[in-house]
């Protein structure tokens, strides 16, 4: 007998007469786990290991809730299983009471099995899943061998239910109260200009100053293109500056600034090694916003699996140590 069925037997044949209640814990209570785990996972196999059980466990329960629900909740096929519709309305209506207990199993697992295993899916922004979160993967994966990640790039913030994702690491300011928001590091934002934009156009050094320059726009996720914030006086300050370029890429409004196209302000994690190197030189530091930062951000800490666990320990430790923040006080004469 698996983990799953051990906690209610093998119910009999469903009758009319059955006592609703019992016949409903005691026949759908190992089928529905099974079936969230299995559209969660994305397979049979992966949800029998998820779950701890045999891959013909999990396909027993899922017939035996099958049969008594008398409709088919999921089209398999050699290669794959998908949602039926009637699957997809069952599963929009009961898996978050289901999450939870499916996460203490996992944790109950985990603590007993040993080390951190399963897959964790990770969202990130672009340019900082790229530029940071990316080239990490391999060091934490080679510490955790047992944990396969799935990065999702967006600039559009994740959702955490219909995206399915475990993790996410968000930029800017937090006003979500409903999910945990750790702060890794402050998030700065600096104008830059190329060194040979400077030498050919100057740099502005003042607010005012600013709408003289071309400006390269950056679009964000939402469509709209990203205004401009300062710190000024002790209030904040948005400008809309005429973009003569506009992307969608932050490394390639980078590349640009790096061209001499124009001026831009970009987050110090993409900037810091143009500016060490002289090739981006800064300006209006002194207007430079306070009150960002760069977060890790994950549902609950409640029944959090063990390998949710290491990877946000792991990224913190090695975020915080990679000096991606550049002094605040550049001048424009550096």
């Amino acid at each position: 007998m698996n983990a799953i069925t051990a906690i209610y037997p093998p119910p009999g044949p469903f009758t009319p007469s059955a006592d609703p209640l019992a016949t409903s814990f005691a026949t759908t209570y190992a089928g529905v786990i099974a079936f969230i785990a299995v559209v969660t996972e994305g397979s049979f196999a992966r949800a029998a290991d998820r779950l701890g059980i045999g891959r013909s466990a999990v396909s027993r329960n899922v017939q035996k809730l099958e049969d008594q629900l008398n409709v088919r909740l999921l089209a398999r096929t050699t290669r794959s299983t998908s949602l039926t519709r009637e699957g997809d309305l069952f599963y929009s209506s009961c898996h978050r009471g289901i999450e939870q207990i499916v996460q203490a199993v996992e944790e109950m697992r985990d603590l007993r099995n040993g080390p951190p295993r399963g897959h964790l899916r990770i969202s990130a922004s672009v340019g900082f899943g790229r530029i940071v979160v990316a080239p990490l993967l391999g060091e934490f994966q080679h510490t955790y061998p047992e944990i396969s990640i799935e990065l999702l790039l967006n600039d559009k913030p994740a959702d955490f239910t219909s995206d399915r994702v475990d993790i996410a690491f968000r930029n800017g300011r937090m006003e979500d109260a409903d999910i945990v928001a750790r702060q890794i590091i402050p998030m700065q934002m600096l104008v830059c200009g190329s060194r040979q934009y400077k030498a050919t156009h100057g740099l502005p050094a003042t607010l005012d100053e600013l709408a003289r320059h071309p400006c390269i726009g950056y679009r964000i996720g939402s469509g709209r293109i990203l205004d401009l914030e300062f710190r000024d006086n002790g209030q904040m300050r948005k400008l809309s500056p005429q973009s003569r370029l506009i992307y969608n890429d932050p490394e390639l409004v980078l590349q640009a600034m790096l061209d001499g196209r124009g001026i831009a302000q970009i987050p110090a994690y993409l900037a810091c090694d143009a500016l060490r190197s002289g090739d981006l030189v800064p300006c209006l530091s002194q207007y430079a916003p306070d009150d960002r930062g760069h977060f890790i951000c994950y549902q609950s800490r409640q029944h959090m699996p063990s390998r949710m666990r290491a990877f946000i320990d792991f990224m913190i430790a090695r975020i915080r140590a990679s000096h991606l923040a550049c002094q605040p006080d550049f001048s424009i004469h550096s």
